[in-house]
C-alpha cells in the first residue's frame, strides 16, 4: 500500500497561502517607506536605499543561522524525533541572538567607515540620510533576528499562519509610524528608521512569547533556558556557516555592484532603489514558496522518503513559474502607474520602467530554478555545493559583467542588471542538473547512515 504523503496538498496550501500574505506585507512596507520618504526628495530615497542593500548583506548572515536551525528540526520532526527537534528550536534562537547583537555593535561603532568603505564619495546629504537610517535600523538586528528565528520555528512544524499575524502587526506599525513620524513630527529619514525599529521589537516579543507554548509541536523552553547543545549547534553552523557565506559573499557582490550604480550618479541610484522595491513585488510568490520548500522538503528527506522530496522540489518550482506569470502581468501592464508613485524624474522613471519590464519577464521564466530550488539542496544538507555555485556565478556572472557592461560597455544601469539576469540562467542550468543528477540528496544518506550507526554502538554499549 503507498503511504499517504507526507504533505498534503490542503497542508501545503496552508503552509505557502500565508507566507505569501507575509512576503506581501513586508514588501509593501519597504515600498511604503520609500514612497512615505519620497517626499522629502531623492536623496532620501537613495541613502535609504544604499543603507537597505547593506543592512541585507548584514541580516542574511543571522538569517542563515535561522534557516540553518529550521532545517535541523524540519528533518527531526520528519524523523519522529522531537526530543532533537525542540533543542534545535532553542540553540536556533541562542545562535541568532548572538550573531545578531554582535552585527549590531559593529554597526553602530562603524557606521561611518562602513558606508564611506562601501559607497565611496557620494553626495554629503545622500551620506548624512543614510547614517541616520543606518544608526536606526541596526539598533532593531537582534529583534529582528529573534523574529526570523521564531518566525522558522513556526514554519518548521508546518504554521506560517502564527508568524503572518504577527508580521501583519508588525508592518501595520512601520505604516502608521511612519505616517506619523515623518509627516506629522516631519523627522524625514529618522521617521522611517524609528518606526522600523519599534515594529521589530514589537514583533519580536510577542512571537517569541507565542512559540513558548509547549502544546506547539515546535517550540522554546518557556523559562527562556535555551542550554547549549555543541552537537545541534555544529549541525545549525554546518548549514548554517555555508549558507551565511553564500548570501554574505552574495549580498558583498551586490553591494561593489551599488557601489558601481552609485558612481552613476543620483538619477541612477533612484531608478535603481524604485525599481528595486517594484521588482522585489515580481517575487513575492516565489520568496514564500522557497521558504516553504525548506520545510516540506526537509521533512521529506528527513524521513528518508527522497523521492517524495524531489517530487515536492518539482512541483513547486512549477508552481512558483505559474505565480510569477499571474503577478508580473498585470504589473508590466501598468508599470507606468505604479512607477507615478513615487514621483521621480522622467527620466529616472524612464529608466525604472526599462529594468522592471527586463526583471519581470526573466522572473517568470528563470528566477524560480535559481534561487527556489537551492533551498531544496539546503533541506537535505546540500549546503557547500549551492554555496559553491552562487558564489561563483556571482563573481563571474553579475561583478564581472556589471563592470564590464555597465562601465566599460556604457550601458550603465541597464547593463548591470542585464548582467544580473546573466546570473540567473548560469545558476539556474547547474541546479537543475544538479536535482535531475540526484546528486543533492548523497551528502545527507551519509550522514542519516552516521547517525544510525553512532545510534547503533550507543545502544549496544
Amino acid at each position: 500500500m503507498e503511504e499517504a504523503p507526507i504533505f498534503s496538498k490542503a497542508a501545503i496550501r496552508r503552509l505557502i497561502l500565508p507566507l505569501i500574505i507575509e512576503q506581501f506585507l513586508a514588501v509593501l512596507v519597504g515600498m511604503a517607506d520609500t514612497i512615505m520618504v519620497a517626499g522629502v526628495g531623492e536623496t532620501a530615497v537613495s541613502g535609504i536605499s544604499l543603507v537597505d542593500t547593506l543592512n541585507i548583506l548584514l541580516i542574511n548572515v543571522f538569517t542563515a543561522m535561522a534557516t540553518g536551525g529550521a532545517v535541523i528540526a524540519a528533518q527531526e520532526l520528519g524523523n519522529e524525533n522531537r526530543e532533537e527537534a525542540l533543542k534545535a528550536s532553542n540553540q536556533l534562537i541562542l545562535v541568532v541572538l548572538v550573531f545578531s547583537t554582535v552585527l549590531m555593535v559593529l554597526s553602530l561603532l562603524f557606521n561611518y567607515q562602513i558606508l564611506r568603505t562601501i559607497y565611496g564619495k557620494i553626495e554629503p546629504s545622500v551620506m548624512n540620510y543614510a547614517r541616520t537610517y543606518y544608526y536606526l535600523t541596526a539598533l532593531s538586528f537582534p529583534f529582528l533576528a529573534v523574529y526570523n528565528g521564531s518566525a522558522a520555528i513556526c514554519r518548521s512544524m508546518g504554521n506560517s499562519g502564527i508568524s503572518m499575524k504577527v508580521s501583519m502587526l508588525m508592518n501595520g506599525i512601520n505604516i502608521v509610524g511612519n505616517a506619523i513620524l515623518i509627516y506629522g513630527f516631519h523627522l524625514e529619514v529618522a521617521g522611517a528608521g524609528i518606526s522600523t525599529l519599534l515594529s521589530r521589537i514589537t514583533a519580536a516579543v510577542i512571537l517569541v512569547w507565542v512559540i513558548r507554548n509547549p502544546k506547539l509541536p515546535l517550540c522554546i523552553d518557556r523559562n527562556f533556558h535555551l542550554g547549549f547543545h555543541p552537537a545541534i549547534i555544529r549541525r545549525i553552523m554546518g548549514i548554517g556557516v555555508p549558507m551565511g557565506v553564500e548570501n554574505g559573499l552574495f549580498q558583498g557582490g551586490k553591494l561593489l555592484v551599488a557601489g558601481l550604480v552609485s558612481s552613476f550618479g543620483t538619477t541612477s541610484i533612484a531608478a535603481n532603489a524604485v525599481a528595486g522595491t517594484i521588482c522585489s513585488f515580481q517575487v513575492i510568490p516565489g520568496s514564500a514558496i522557497s521558504l516553504a520548500m525548506i520545510t516540506v522538503v526537509g521533512q521529506a528527506v528527513g524521513a528518508k522518503r527522497y523521492q517524495e522530496a524531489k517530487r515536492y522540489a518539482k512541483n513547486f518550482i512549477f508552481l512558483i513559474m505559474g505565480a510569477h506569470f499571474l503577478i508580473c502581468f498585470p504589473m508590466l501592464v501598468f508599470l507606468p502607474h505604479i512607477i507615478g508613485f513615487y514621483h521621480v524624474s522622467e527620466q529616472t522613471a524612464e529608466l525604472a520602467r526599462i529594468i522592471c519590464t527586463l526583471h519581470g519577464l526573466c522572473c517568470v521564466l528563470i528566477w524560480a530554478p535559481s534561487f527556489a530550488l537551492p533551498n531544496a539542496l539546503r533541506a537535505a544538507d546540500d549546503v557547500k555545493f549551492a554555496m559553491c555555485i552562487t558564489i561563483a556565478s556571482m563573481f563571474l556572472c553579475r561583478i564581472a559583467m556589471s563592470f564590464v557592461l555597465g562601465r566599460y560597455l556604457g550601458m550603465g544601469l541597464i547593463g548591470v542588471w542585464i548582467a544580473m539576469v546573466l546570473d540567473w540562467a548560469v545558476r539556474a542550468v547547474v541546479y537543475v542538473a544538479r536535482v535531475a543528477s540526484g546528486g543533492w540528496l548523497k551528502h545527507h544518506k551519509v550522514l542519516a547512515a552516521r547517525q544510525e550507526a553512532e545510534k547503533t554502538v550507543l545502544q549496544n554499549t
